[in-house]
């Protein structure tokens, strides 16, 4: 991961340890935002990893869809 990257995963991991637990399991999606987020950043780097993990959380609404939803490239059926 490039260090940008790692400095754009900083919030997410905050998310994780403090806010998470008090927000509870309730995610519409597998895998959640925060660890598609982190595989975003992981796999595509900074730019298109950023790019999609903040596409996916504007997508965490009522109306926004719910299910499978893996990070382009990691698909083990593609």
């Amino acid at each position: 991961m490039s260090p940008v990257a790692r400095l754009m995963a900083l919030p997410v991991h905050a998310y994780r340890l403090l806010l998470s637990p008090w927000v509870g399991h309730g995610c519409r999606f597998q895998p959640t935002c925060s660890v598609y987020a982190l595989a975003a950043l992981e796999r595509h780097g900074a730019l298109k990893g950023g790019w999609l993990a903040a596409r996916r959380i504007c997508r965490c609404h009522p109306w926004g869809g719910e299910g499978y939803d893996p990070v382009p490239g990691t698909d083990p059926q593609d």
